[in-house]
């Protein structure tokens, strides 16, 4: 944003009558709103606006071929179409979100708007996805709806908007794909967003006069929950009823994402593998970190430039945690100094262009090998990370591989003598004193979001049956906190956690992250091969 707009130096000179673009005073009682172009210089003549608006080379017209994801798009459509025939489905893109005054964070759709239509990486604020009710398999590949994406195509060459709208010109922002074009990309029907008002509004009411019930993915776009809300209170629909059955949207969007389809499957690899350069890229700089004062951004950083060079972002925020941070679950501050006699927790995962997410953990020696007590309290870990493992298996449930895991834990928990009291009682379920050193879950469902399908039912997530084709994390840790008492001094300050990304197959449990090393020689000798941190 260094454009001479922004300069003070050049407010000061227009203000003061210099040069061509000088405008008048600012009048008192100015809208708040309209206040961003008192800084603007942007050029309006009428001979600006004529040139501007001649001598473009034209557009191509050549459509590009149909995605490779769009038949899988489209059978997620199908699935979700046959549980609510006769119904509206309204789900939204999601609009820009403001990062700071008048810049916007880099858009990402809604994951269940991703996963229905295809689209990733930044196209379309504001689009909806409407699925329209037909008689009962009239609609799209046989099912009940027929789908129309409605989005804001931009403005020709020809129009003022190219040039003058800074969230929306395509001088500013750079081409977006046509009506056409995403039609053919998608071989999904578009429509003008200045049509969607009518589209969700007509002949909508209450189901018991004959009109057609709206559900909606809430909570994503408040300009169509204003537009669904302001047609519900308009039929009489009752609007507490209608929460819950958009809630009940929600749930279905969560849920179709627990079995992932092939092409899923083929972008969680991607990622995986995208992140696993992250983590070597990471250890590169290391000898780096140990040198700067806030060495943990030395690692957030070096990830973060993998995860945009071969991704479209980090998954989630990167937590880099040396030493005693280690132990704080969620540490994305990521200030702190790495010292060489550390470990370094690094949980981190980068984003596939199509929104896909890897989530992996890794504690690294900082010097590059573990010292006896790090060693001691990580292998606890990784026996607790391979009996969850083992327990992955089509049919088992989803909470058994948590208790695979943290029975190993407290096992070695009791036998260093750090449990208050005998084992038995403290993995009942009035004791769990175990859990004050991993407090977390040992897994969770990984896709879209990194915490993926959290709206699904509690009887399909935790209480559900591993199936062929969920991708989910296996993660336990144990985390002795600085200031931890109840703990000799030796343990204290230290944070272990090993994640990996797990994909169920018919055959058993396959380690999407094998190719980063686990075994405590393994990352010694990886470590080494990439980097000497003492200078040896």
């Amino acid at each position: 944003m260094s454009t001479a707009e922004n300069t003070p130096s050049a407010v000061t000179a227009t203000a003061a009558g210099g040069g061509n673009d000088a405008t008048p005073a600012t009048p008192e009682g100015q809208p708040l709103s309209s206040r961003n172009e008192n800084r603007s210089q942007r050029p309006d003549s009428d001979a600006f606006k004529t040139f501007m608006s001649a001598h473009w080379a034209p557009k191509g017209t050549e459509l590009p071929a149909e995605a490779e994801v769009a038949p899988y798009a489209a059978q997620r459509r199908l699935k979700i179409s046959r549980q609510f025939p006769g119904e509206r489905l309204v789900i939204p893109a999601g609009p820009l979100k403001v990062r700071s005054n008048d810049t916007d964070y880099r858009f990402r759709p809604h994951s269940g708007f991703a996963h229905l239509t295809g689209l990733g990486l930044d196209h379309e604020p504001d689009a909806v996805l409407v699925l329209e009710p037909t008689a009962e398999g009239a609609g799209d590949d046989g099912g009940n709806h027929t789908a129309t994406l409605y989005f804001r195509e931009l403005a020709g060459r020809d129009s003022a908007e190219f040039y003058a709208n800074a969230r929306y010109g395509e001088f500013w922002i750079g081409p977006r794909l046509s009506r056409a074009e995403v039609r053919a990309l998608l071989s999904l029907e578009t429509a003008d967003l200045a049509d969607l008002e009518a589209a969700i509004t007509k002949d909508a009411g209450a189901v018991e006069i004959g009109g057609i019930r709206i559900r909606l993915l809430r909570e994503v776009d408040l300009n169509a929950d204003a537009l669904v809300d302001t047609s519900r209170i308009n039929t009489g629909v009752d609007l507490e009823a209608s929460d819950e059955l958009d809630a009940k949207l929600a749930e279905a969007l969560s849920e179709l994402r627990l079995i992932k389809d092939e092409w899923e499957i083929t972008q969680m690899r991607r990622a995986v593998e995208a992140t696993v350069n992250g983590f070597h890229e990471v250890v590169s700089e290391l000898p780096r970190a140990i040198s700067h004062p806030r060495g943990e951004r030395v690692v957030e950083g070096a990830f973060f430039a993998r995860a945009r060079e071969e991704g479209n972002d980090l998954g989630y925020d990167t937590i880099a945690a040396s030493g005693n941070n280690a132990t704080v679950l969620h540490w994305i501050r990521n200030n702190g100094q790495v010292n060489a006699d550390d470990l370094l927790l690094l949980d981190a995962g980068v984003e596939a262009d199509t929104l896909y997410t890897a989530d992996i953990t890794r504690t690294l020696p900082v010097s590059g090998k573990y010292s006896d007590i790090q060693r001691k309290i990580y292998q606890a870990v990784l026996d607790a990370a391979d009996a969850g493992f083992a327990a992955a298996r089509v049919g088992a449930r989803f909470r058994d591989v948590h208790s695979a895991a943290v029975a190993v834990l407290a096992e070695r928990l009791d036998a260093w003598g750090l449990l208050p009291v005998p084992l038995e009682e403290a993995i009942s379920p009035a004791g769990q004193h175990h859990r004050r050193w991993m407090p977390h879950g040992t897994s969770h469902h990984l896709g879209m979001d990194v915490h993926d399908c959290a709206q699904a039912r509690r009887e399909l997530y935790l209480d559900g049956i591993l199936a062929e084709g969920m991708v989910f994390t296996i993660e336990p840790g144990l985390y002795f906190k600085e200031e931890d008492l109840s703990v000799p001094e030796e343990y204290r300050g230290i944070g272990v956690r090993i994640e990996d990304d797990i994909l169920m197959t018919a055959d058993g449990p396959v380690n999407l992250s094998s190719a980063l090393p686990r075994d405590p020689d393994d990352v010694e000798a990886w470590m080494a091969g990439i980097y000497s941190p003492t200078g040896e």
